[in-house]
């Protein structure tokens, strides 16, 4: 039988991405163009740390994603903060954009959070293909459902 494995709060606390959510949306707002906006992706899933091989466990992993990604949730002091990995470089940006506009915040603030129109605003919609939309909401949906 296998042994559940779980980050501590200091990893959790730890995580700091090199950008905030204005941040973030100050860089896309600025990319003129669909290229430089998957670049953007691209370098936010190079911030966000790999998870440890140990906790790439099947219990962790989001379902619905097409590429395997891997979620953990941890409620400190009435914030909910998120760890959360993937092996495509592209989903790892976009999961990135998510713990972006998720980490730290309290559950009424996630409940409230709506995925679609938070990557309309980043002007995501309707430049990933259907598979990788369906992975991204499948992902928010999990952050969600955490944080309930």
């Amino acid at each position: 039988m296998s042994q559940s494995v779980h980050p501590s709060a200091e990893q959790f606390l730890a995580l700091t991405l090199e950008s905030d959510a204005q941040a973030t949306l100050s860089l896309f707002e600025q990319a003129g163009n669909w290229q430089e906006r998957y670049r953007q992706i691209m370098l936010l899933g190079k911030s966000l740390p790999k998870l440890d091989d140990s906790l790439r466990v099947d219990g962790a992993q989001v379902r619905g994603c097409e590429s395997n990604a891997w979620l953990y949730h941890s409620e400190i002091d009435g914030k909910h903060y998120f760890l959360a990995d993937s092996d495509a470089r592209i989903v790892k940006g976009l999961v990135a954009l998510l713990l972006i506009a998720c980490n730290g915040k309290s559950s009424s603030e996630i409940c409230a959070f709506s995925p679609d129109s938070y990557f309309t605003q980043l002007g995501l919609q309707g430049q990933l293909s259907p598979s990788r939309t369906n992975g991204l909401l499948a992902l928010a949906k999990a952050i969600k459902l955490a944080a309930e």
